[in-house]
């Protein structure tokens, strides 16, 4: 490990001073910028798109950072304070830009090519060195790595945070996590596109936004079938979601396929709650598959405690994280483009290409590669006498298989789903899993408090033996840290729906009854189990609105409404080996802290 690196106090004021200053040669003061709003871009088919452009008014000349949006056109104020001229666009079909917008449900038709085309417009402004830099996160990430397969010649290094490989990653399998997925079209997407083609209201974000939480969220979330929805609310995408939705396990996206032919580093910075951490694996596909040497080599990839919303900031939902989990985005990213598009000597090239926050332990440690290759598997068995609902029952994890045969039972209505305990922005955190201990459609198994720290980091997954009176349904595996004081904070979770066990492409129902086996691979993740903490895992078959309800019919439930009870049964012991396998970091080799 990097021991010399200065401590994150130190690097945070420098990057705080790279981002508000942009030092030239005898110069101190901070740059002033000059705004272009809404300046034309030129697209190859004779689309124009729009963009606002940041410039500063004296020196240079300075690279170009581009930023596309669907969203409206993102600040660009600190970047070109730090010393570039900055493009802001609003992507084709959205607000000022002309063409009609297509969504991520298809498959890219022109998002790429606008892409190219935009990065090598903003090479040729006047006052740019001819080197281009992109960023931004979530969609903003997306058609960044949608562009770079295309490998413009002006391209040279991209900082794309948190978005996963896969829409079937961003969704689950085999339908749309509703408390994300209709609060996204309904409040941000949907307004300008039925204000362009003069449809109904709302029109905005903010009249949207007023409605939702005046009780639209409960009669859209709620709604049942989906393929029903009125088609208002997805706008002239009605038709491509909807076509989406009655196959809902292809996969539009398939970004890891473009990763063989992007030649350019990247700068990744994503939660282990954020619901698009699925970018991890766009990290690991370039280590292996990157076009060039520094393509494999190079890339770095961030992950904090964090949720798809405030990244770098130590509170998360109501978990406090500390000091160390404050993280200056906008610096380090900054310090990333002025190693790469300045060739500034600011320690880049010597940094690991993976920094971790170890939660319990609520510090950050360098790696050289994700997941950490130390890491050995530990198994904890599912045990008890047949009596594991709520915390409070019977349920038991350790190390050593039962000697007998149990079952646990439980109950799963939809018209009753496990609440999904999250905030009004509706992203997942997390959660302390104490306001649903009295649910009986929840299974709990659990350690005796640990005798020594125990650190996860990794994958865990689930081996799960059970059945149900259903033909299709869900089972949700959840890992929570239980403190000495009672508090049950999730660490990961994961879900598989029954008829996909096997492969979204290999769809067979259940026999309803019969013992079946599942794997479930939980979110990755970084936990210290403190010495005196439990190891909890959870078992339930709902998490609404995270995921939507199961309708336990075996019918598509995205056409049709019908909710039918599922009886549930988790199998143990010597005869159905239910177990947790967890990556545990061994104390004496876990690595020096980057503090």
């Amino acid at each position: 490990m990097n021991s010399s690196r200065p401590g994150i106090g130190s690097q945070r004021i420098i990057s705080l001073l790279s981002a508000l200053l942009f030092l030239a040669p005898g110069a101190m003061a901070a740059l002033k910028i000059d705004v272009q709003k809404n300046v034309a871009v030129p697209m190859r088919d004779g689309t124009i798109l729009r963009a606002d452009v940041y410039r500063p008014t004296t020196g240079g000349p300075y690279p170009v950072l581009v930023s596309r949006s669907p969203y409206g056109k993102p600040g660009g104020m600190a970047h070109a304070q730090a010393g570039y001229i900055v493009v802001c666009q609003t992507t084709r079909g959205r607000y000022e830009s002309d063409g009609v917008y297509e969504s991520f449900v298809r498959p890219d038709i022109n998002g790429a090519k606008d892409g190219y085309d935009t990065v090598e417009w903003a090479a040729k402004l006047p006052g740019s060195t001819g080197k281009v830099g992109t960023f931004g996160a979530s969609y903003n990430a997306f058609v960044q790595w949608r562009l770079a397969p295309l490998r413009p010649p002006s391209l040279v290094v991209m900082s794309a945070h948190s978005i996963p490989t896969r829409m079937t990653d961003l969704e689950g399998p085999g339908t749309i996590r509703p408390g994300r997925r209709l609060n996204w079209w309904y409040r941000t997407m949907s307004p300008d596109m039925r204000k362009r083609s003069n449809g109904e209201k709302p029109h905005s974000r903010a009249e949207a936004s007023k409605l939702w939480s005046a009780g639209k969220a409960k009669e859209l979330l709620y709604f049942l079938p989906w393929l029903d929805l009125p088609d208002a609310m997805f706008g002239h995408e009605a038709g491509v979601v909807k076509d989406w939705l009655r196959n809902p396990v292809t996969d539009p996206w398939q970004l890891t396929r473009g990763c063989p032919d992007v030649a350019v580093p990247n700068f990744d910075v994503v939660g282990w709650f954020d619901h698009c951490n699925g970018s991890i694996e766009l990290f690991r596909e370039m280590v292996k598959k990157g076009k060039t040497e520094m393509a494999r080599t190079r890339q770095r990839l961030v992950i904090g405690p964090w949720s798809h919303s405030g990244r770098g900031r130590r509170k998360v939902g109501q978990i406090d994280f500390g000091p160390n989990a404050n993280y200056n985005v906008r610096g380090e990213e900054i310090r990333w483009f002025d190693y790469w598009l300045k060739e500034k000597n600011n320690g880049i090239e010597k940094e690991p290409p993976v920094r971790i926050f170890v939660m319990g332990a609520n510090e950050w440690r360098d790696e050289q590669e994700w997941p950490p290759a130390r890491a050995v598997n530990q198994t904890l068995y599912l045990g008890g006498e047949g009596s594991a609902n709520t915390p409070a029952g019977d349920g038991h994890l350790g190390s050593i298989l039962p000697v007998k045969n149990a079952a646990d039972h439980y109950t799963y209505d939809p018209k009753d789903p496990v609440p999904t305990l999250w905030g009004a922005a509706q992203f997942t955190v997390p959660a302390d899993q104490r306001p649903l201990a009295k649910r009986r459609d929840i299974l709990a198994y659990q350690t005796a408090p640990l005798r020594e720290a125990f650190e996860v980091t990794g994958y865990p997954e689930v081996t799960l033996f059970a059945s149900s009176s259903a033909p299709d349904t869900d089972f949700l595996a959840r890992l929570i840290d239980v403190a000495p004081d009672g508090m049950a904070r999730e660490v990961s979770s994961g879900m598989v729906r029954a008829r996909y066990r096997n492969g979204l492409d290999k769809d067979k129902l259940l026999k309803p009854d019969k013992v079946t086996e599942f794997k479930i691979k939980l979110r990755p993740t970084s936990n210290l189990f403190k010495a005196g903490h439990r190891i909890r895992l959870d078992i339930t078959s709902s998490d609404f609105p995270n995921f939507d309800r199961h309708h336990n019919t075996g019918a598509n439930q995205n056409a049709d409404a019908k909710l039918v009870v599922a009886k549930q049964s988790v199998h143990h012991g010597p005869a159905y080996r239910s177990r947790l396998v967890i990556p545990m970091i061994p104390q004496s080799s876990s690595g020096k802290s980057a503090k």
